[in-house]
């Protein structure tokens, strides 16, 4: 708060003021209070004189002494200005160190001279503020961008006419405020970035405060509530959504409030015209120091997306269900053709139709698991390795385990973060090693080891077989296209399984020359 020079001096019949305006009590006897309270001495004793001798820093010359002593006594940056000319009479050392400028050199200029911009922050002409100042009966405040080549200096002028020493003066009190508008204009700044992300962003952000009540958002909220500005004011968060609902936005709210923590709800927003819309909520803390003061919001209508998934899901149920029935007849009418027929030749055929169908019966097994990975949404946890990695073989088909030479070095007490489908991406590996190997006892190797960042785990499985062709590669790549595509999803899942757990997945060639794939997985403490 700008502290103004006839400030200190309380006019004793008025019973004083201390809200820093030069607005309060006589010059003449805040002279004399001010006096008494700087030199000590009695003012029966020392009289008006005792002003003459206050400071050496005032401006001699014309300026009348209790002036210049009043202008020097006061503790914040003043200037004491003729009310008809501008010029300025006085300046205390604290105004000329903040204007860089010697108080006798001050004294050659109008008050209007201090800067070179010709207008008050708000527009006004300077010299138009200057001349309300005078008018005025109270205090006259304005904000002055100095301008000029020193660089940015911003003042607040607080400006009051006083009689001091019998004569009337224009008192002007100088606050350095720059760093307060350099402040706020930043502000401003990241307000304006703010608002354009939440105009432009397809989804609805709000803010509400520590009592969940909303005070600020974006207008897609309003456009999926259908009220407007003043229904949405002070609203409860948790009006906007149906009783059934209700619950599990004030547990969100709660989680966010009471542990500070980020998370997200589904929920069924009721509009304004009585609709109800499948809504998702993400909702995260603000905080001041170690308090919660707030609560911040994104909100998404998932109509569209709700009906996609239920009409996909419907519509892989009823193809994998065909799927698998016509395959299986495929294949049993084919094995039973193998054993009628005596031509090698056609045997062979034969059996590669039987492996072709068996082949795509996986595949649609795949895509179940793979619908349910999607459906399931897992997230990240501490898994043990060892036994996911024991999982995986123990899941394996008996038949296959038993025509290959499976090799485990998984060290006991391995702990990574993944989610609960691990051991499916690792049998996944396995089953596609053998399968897919041209040996007549393929051999898999299944190894670990903690990497030396301490903060990830490798685990690596490699194959004696032919390796994997390019285009099956390409699903770490992102370069499939319509005509040269991966054949199978397995490899699509395993991907899916270990990036939801936020490792890592490369496949390159093992020493035999067949395949090597390596996940990278983080460890619980790893960042």
């Amino acid at each position: 708060m700008i502290f103004l020079p006839v400030l200190m001096v309380p006019d004793p019949g008025a019973g004083g003021s201390g809200d820093g305006d030069p607005s309060a009590g006589s010059p003449s006897n805040a002279a004399s209070d001010r006096s008494t309270a700087d030199t000590g001495r009695n003012p029966q004793a020392g009289g008006p004189a005792s002003w003459d001798a206050v400071s050496d820093d005032a401006v001699s010359g014309d300026t009348p002494a209790p002036l210049r002593s009043f202008v020097e006594s006061i503790p914040t940056p003043t200037l004491a200005c003729d009310p008809e000319t501008r010029a300025i009479r006085a300046a205390n050392r604290r105004a000329a160190d903040l204007l860089d400028q010697d108080p006798g050199t001050l004294t050659l200029m109008g008050v209007t001279d201090l800067g070179e911009a010709g207008t008050t922050v708000d527009g006004d002409a300077v010299e138009d503020a200057v001349d309300a100042a005078v008018a005025s009966d109270g205090v006259s405040r304005f904000e002055w961008d100095l301008g000029g080549s020193g660089g940015r200096r911003v003042l607040r002028l607080a400006c009051r006419t006083a009689a001091v020493g019998g004569e009337r003066w224009l008192v002007v009190g100088l606050t350095d405020v720059t760093d307060r508008v350099r402040a706020e204009e930043r502000l401003r700044s990241q307000r304006r970035v703010t608002d354009a992300i939440a105009s432009t962003v397809p989804v609805a952000l709000f803010y509400c405060t520590a009592n969940g009540t909303l005070t600020r958002w974006n207008g897609r909220l309003a456009t999926d509530t259908g009220y407007a500005a003043a229904e949405l004011s002070d609203t409860a968060l948790t009006e906007l959504f149906d009783e059934e609902s209700r619950d599990a936005v004030a547990e969100a709210l709660q989680s966010v409030y009471g542990r500070g923590e980020s998370t997200t709800c589904e929920a069924t927003l009721f509009t304004r015209s009585g609709e109800t819309v499948p809504y998702r909520l993400t909702l995260g803390p603000v905080v001041d120091g170690d308090d919660v003061v707030g609560a911040v919001g994104v909100g998404e209508d998932v109509t569209e997306a709700s009906l996609r998934e239920e009409r996909l899901a419907v519509l892989t149920r009823v193809l994998r269900h065909n799927f698998r029935n016509d395959l299986n007849v495929v294949t049993g009418f084919t094995e039973r053709a193998v054993e009628e027929v005596d031509d090698p030749t056609l045997t062979a055929q034969l059996e590669r139709v039987v492996d072709t169908a068996e082949r795509l019966l996986r595949v649609g097994e795949t895509s179940r698991r793979v619908e349910r990975l999607l459906a399931d949404r897992p997230t990240p946890g501490p898994v043990d390795l060892s036994a996911a990695v024991d999982e995986a073989l123990a899941s394996l088909p008996e038949a296959l385990r038993a025509d290959a030479e499976i090799h485990v070095d998984v060290p006991d007490g391995v702990t990574v973060s993944a989610v609960g489908y691990l051991a499916e991406a690792i049998a996944e590996l396995v089953d596609n090693a053998i399968r897919h190997s041209d040996a007549d006892r393929p051999r898999v190797a299944i190894t670990a080891a903690e990497l030396p960042s301490e903060s990830w785990t490798s685990l690596v499985v490699a194959d004696d077989g032919p390796g994997i062709p390019p285009t099956e590669r390409s699903v770490l790549t992102g370069e499939e296209t319509p005509l040269e595509h991966a054949s199978g999803l397995g490899l699509w899942y395993v991907n899916w399984i270990v990036t939801a757990g936020g490792g890592t997945f490369d496949i390159g060639e093992s020493k035999s020359g067949g395949s090597r794939i390596e996940i990278q997985l983080r460890t619980p403490d790893g960042t």
